[in-house]
């Protein structure tokens, strides 16, 4: 008898102690599940995966061969890791686009802020431009009417 309970102590069975604990001491029950993939429903796996293209579908396997079964579990998470990493780059895409769209709009918006402080520097350019025209071409006419007057003076000396 002893020996029997020596193995289920030294094997991973939860025991159940019958230790008597003071009213005032908080008791907590912890327990293990059993680790079998057998039974437990978070293991089983569809025998097909409807947003997965066909040639990566896994196979089905041969319930008869644990190794087939093995494979195919395998194959179904690496299915399921691959449609996650699928959508994990249509989301990427899609943010990256978003980026894209901010990043022309911040652009846009820079070109546009550029454009209102540079209108009155143009306005003052052209003001400008225009009153050296002016002066040119009143500076151009004096410098005629002085050739003129020169050319006066050297055909009556």
């Amino acid at each position: 008898m002893l020996e029997v309970i020596n193995k289920l102590v030294s094997s991973s069975v939860p025991m159940i102690s019958t230790a008597r604990l003071p009213a005032a001491q908080p008791v907590r029950i912890a327990f293990r599940v059993d680790d079998s993939t057998e039974d437990n429903p978070e293991n089983t796996f569809p025998l097909e995966l409807p947003d997965l293209e066909k040639q990566l579908q896994p196979h089905p396997p041969c319930h008869t061969s644990k190794e087939s079964m093995q494979l195919f579990k395998h194959h179904c998470r690496i299915a399921k890791e691959y449609q996650e990493v699928k959508k994990e780059i249509t989301l990427l895409e899609q943010r990256k686009q978003e980026l894209i769209a901010k990043l022309e709009q911040a652009e846009k918006e820079n070109v546009e802020e550029k454009a209102a402080t540079l209108g009155p520097e143009y306005k003052e350019l052209t003001e400008e431009n225009q009153s050296l025209s002016l002066a040119y071409s009143q500076y151009k006419e004096q410098l005629e009417n002085l050739r003129i007057q020169y050319q006066k003076r050297q055909g009556s000396s």
